[in-house]
């Protein structure tokens, strides 16, 4: 008997050890690093959005554009194999640290319902970066051509192919409208997650970002809601071919009354975003112990 206690005490040992030792690897200066990668990258992507959607709002030409169109806009400035690179590596640091999150809780969000809520949403924020991956490296390579949404558009035609795909596809759209709506009222309530300890800020650090976190994580959350809402449609139509993408939202916006106007505001506000994003890679850092 004490043969079997010493043998199951040496594998919970072993399992906190190697628990102990991915914490601390989660926790790293390398990760730490590759986490303010990942925030700069996101901040590039939804800047691009913005200013892109902008020039349509006020009949400059060019056209909308989802995180996927955005990466390719980057690819074709000047420099842009350097920063397709950046941004490449970013989105993986970016994918990594979602799943740091869900699993490892650094931001402490805990195993209550709400908690586990968060924490999945953030492993859908890690599916959501991981599959603009293969893309962007083909951006590189010169192997990608398409700018806007095939990947999400094959995806969900795979999945309504199978038995059952389309009320799988409909709970998908319906959760993606519900966080939409929520990153709404989160970016009203200013209860927004802050990507950085507020102790290693001044004040006037603190307020900036919170005024572009609101105003930006809002804009975000109408996309995502708009988005949720066609996803759910595709469903509903059992259309697979139906756009599901941002660029398809912030075009849905545009051909409302007073489109353009809602259009300017929305894309101000995903710039506002993505400078929120930026400032997060520049304040980001662990809590560390005292």
């Amino acid at each position: 008997m004490s043969a079997i206690q010493s043998k199951r005490g040496s594998i919970r040992n072993f399992k906190e050890s190697g628990e102990s030792k991915a914490q601390k690897m989660a926790n790293s200066p390398l990760m730490e690093t590759l986490t303010r990668i990942g925030y700069g990258a996101r901040g590039l992507i939804y800047i691009t959005m913005g200013l892109l959607a902008v020039q349509v709002a006020l009949g400059k030409g060019g056209a909308l554009a989802s995180p996927q169109g955005a990466i390719a806009a980057i690819g074709k400035q000047p420099a842009g194999l350097v920063l397709l690179w950046v941004i490449l590596v970013g989105i993986i640091a970016y994918a990594l640290w979602g799943v740091v999150r869900a699993v490892f809780d650094p931001l402490d969000k805990g195993h209550d319902l709400k908690g586990l809520l968060a924490r999945l949403g953030f492993l859908v924020s890690a599916f959501g970066y991981a599959i603009l991956v293969w893309p962007t490296y083909g951006y590189i390579t010169g192997a990608s051509q398409t700018a806007n949404g095939s990947q999400t558009q094959k995806l969900i035609a795979t999945v309504m192919a199978m038995p059952w795909g389309r009320w799988a596809i409909g709970i998908l759209g319906l959760a993606v409208l519900a966080g939409g709506l929520y990153q709404i009222y989160l970016g009203v309530k200013a209860d927004f997650d802050r990507q950085f300890q507020t102790y290693a800020l001044n004040r006037e650090e603190i307020k900036l970002t919170t005024d572009v976190g609101r105003f930006g994580t809002s804009a975000r959350g109408v996309v995502f809601a708009l988005v949720g809402v066609l996803i759910t449609l595709a469903a509903y139509q059992a259309n697979p071919s139906q756009p599901v993408g941002m660029d398809t939202a912030l075009s849905t916006l545009m051909h409302q009354p007073y489109g353009v106007w809602l259009l300017a505001v929305v894309a101000v506000g995903l710039i506002a975003f993505g400078f929120y994003s930026m400032l997060s890679a520049i304040w980001f850092r662990f809590k560390r112990q005292a």
